[in-house]
């Protein structure tokens, strides 16, 4: 969600004792439909998967797009960039996160009376692991996996990844899972 950095600009962080810190799971806070205060935990081994506001925009623009988280992490960093500023260390949260993508040529909505259908990304794209600030974390998603749809082991080649949080013992992934809304 953020621009290019070169290796220059990720040469300027530092990390404090170049120690990364994980945790296990972490807290969403939302407003619910009828305005009430509610919450979401995010845990990598149960309930890893999010959805955040997409940048798109235009009439065929995705309103949200969805990710599953494969850790929690904390550092102490400071940064000497030219356009920081502030260099004092502080306290940065990040999600590891791995991409899911919208089905192409699949309708959803009401008017479809059908769920949106998402997909992990090939793992050779450049976009289909990132790191993600959890401010950008609207809430938890729950997605179900298209079981009809089967298995894929194209989409993660590697026979055992820690990106398969839910299954890392698995070869393989669920080819599409649907939203549920």
């Amino acid at each position: 969600m953020y621009g290019e950095f070169t290796d220059d600009d990720r040469a300027t962080v530092r990390i404090e004792g170049d120690c990364i810190y994980q945790t296990s799971s972490m807290q969403i806070n939302y407003t619910t439909y009828d305005v009430r205060c509610d919450s979401d935990t995010i845990k990598p081994g149960t309930y890893p998967d999010i959805m955040v506001k997409s940048p798109e925009t235009g009439p065929e623009a995705q309103p949200y797009w969805y990710a599953r988280v494969i850790g929690i992490f904390h550092a102490v960093v400071s940064s000497y960039h030219q356009e920081v500023q502030s260099s004092l260390q502080h306290r940065m949260d990040f999600l590891w996160v791995r991409w899911f993508g919208m089905e192409p040529e699949y309708r959803y909505g009401f008017r479809y009376t059908r769920l949106p259908k998402i997909g992990f990304m090939v793992s050779t794209d450049k976009y289909a692991f990132g790191f993600l600030d959890p401010m950008q974390v609207i809430r938890g998603a729950h997605v179900i996996p298209a079981f009809s749809e089967g298995r894929t082991v194209d989409l993660l080649p590697a026979t055992k990844s820690v990106a398969r949080v839910l299954n890392p013992g698995h070869e393989d992934d669920w080819l599409n899972f649907y939203v549920n809304m």
